[in-house]
């Protein structure tokens, strides 16, 4: 490995490393944040959090992690949302964060019938939350041990990754591998994907429009910025967030070109890579796949979750990269021109809910985004 010294750091300029970290050495790796991909699979000796060790593995916005779980009697548990882990400034109405409790509530049936288990999950038992989250439970679930059919795409659970690197622009996913991973999805959203050039054209112009606008406005840009975790130390002292690992961005903490003041800081090196790394990225989506629904409703946004997750790990099991852009699906006011773009784009009509864009495209592998101890996650009463 070369020697990271100041003037080579200087002159890489920390280019194609803000956001996405780098490889520069495993002993700067955060394993400690990265342990419960490996402990998930060791078991706990309860069902119910040996379901749950999965479940906190789900893809989530920002990597907030909110959920909360009250263990009840021997085989049930009720989940709640933290309501300190919100995005109130690009996700005001709690909707992107309810997906995310989609995805989780989908690997909880996954894992439990792995586990030789069926679930009864009941959505918002107490009623549903609007106009915002509160203190009502997201879902209930009892599991019954009855040995129902195991989930084939359980088996990529742990493979599965948000993979922001910019995609391989000499190959576009076939039209049966875009079919495929759509065809796994719930019929009660409407999920589509298209490679169509003139189409994927306009949604990369789209999203990296939308993007300049959440990083331009300046309480957007300062919520991600907020819970960016620098380096090994950051990462593993608070596993939720975006974290920048590897030794190239502990280095470029250590000398002072990266840091969260400097990625706030327009005309830095931070400032700029970060907005041009994610605009990079957007420009080299080589198909596109979404999801819409009827309405927009809690149980909307959860059923959501639940075919977000599915079609990753039906994306997974094809060796093809998976990135959702929620940019343009942000509902404040900065970001309305470009959400009805989207809308327009994706042929949403009737009060129809574009409720996921991601890009698709084939790029390298990834590590694992940092996860909290399950254990920290449980809660009494």
């Amino acid at each position: 490995m070369p020697k990271i010294t100041r003037r080579r750091l200087l002159l890489t300029g920390a280019g194609a490393v803000i956001i996405l970290g780098g490889g520069w050495g495993l002993t700067r790796e955060p394993k400690q944040a990265r342990a419960p991909w490996r402990q998930a699979s060791d078991g706990f000796g309860d069902p119910r959090l040996d379901v749950l060790a999965y479940a906190i593995l789900a893809p989530n916005p920002h990597n907030m992690q909110p959920w909360r779980i009250r263990l009840n009697g021997d085989d049930s548990f009720t989940v709640f949302c933290d309501l300190n882990r919100m995005l109130p400034e690009t996700d005001p109405p709690n909707r992107q964060i309810t997906i995310g409790f989609g995805c989780f509530l989908e690997l909880v049936r996954q894992a439990a019938a792995e586990k030789g288990f069926s679930t009864e999950i009941e959505y918002f038992p107490e009623g549903e939350p609007f106009p915002l989250l509160d203190q009502r439970p997201i879902a209930h679930v009892k599991l019954i041990e009855d040995m129902p059919a195991r989930e084939p795409l359980f088996s990529e659970v742990l493979s599965r990754h948000t993979n922001r690197l910019v995609f391989d622009t000499a190959q576009t996913p076939s039209g049966d591998v875009l079919a495929a991973i759509t065809s796994v999805a719930s019929p009660s959203v409407f999920s589509g994907a298209s490679s169509d050039s003139q189409l994927v054209q306009n949604l990369r112009d789209l999203t990296v429009d939308a993007w300049r606008v959440e990083w331009a406005t300046p309480r957007t840009r300062r919520e991600s910025i907020e819970v960016t975790r620098i380096g090994k130390s950051e990462i593993n002292e608070k596993p939720y967030g975006l974290a920048l690992a590897g030794a190239l961005m502990d280095a470029l903490k250590t000398v002072g070109l990266l840091t969260t003041e400097k990625m706030d800081e327009a005309g830095t090196t931070a400032y700029q890579q970060g907005q041009l790394f994610y605009e990079k990225a957007c420009e080299t989506a080589m198909a596109y796949a979404w999801i819409k629904t009827a309405a927009n409703t809690r149980r909307d946004q959860l059923e959501t979750g639940r075919a977000w997750v599915r079609m990753q790990l039906a994306a997974t099991g094809r060796n093809l990269a998976f990135h959702p852009l929620s940019q343009a699906l942000q509902e404040f006011p900065e970001m309305h021109e470009h959400y009805q773009r989207v809308h327009t784009l994706l042929g949403a009509s009737d009060g129809e809910t574009v409720q996921m864009l991601v890009r698709l495209g084939y790029a390298g592998a990834i590590p694992p985004a940092p996860r909290e101890p399950l254990t920290s996650k449980l809660i009494e009463g």
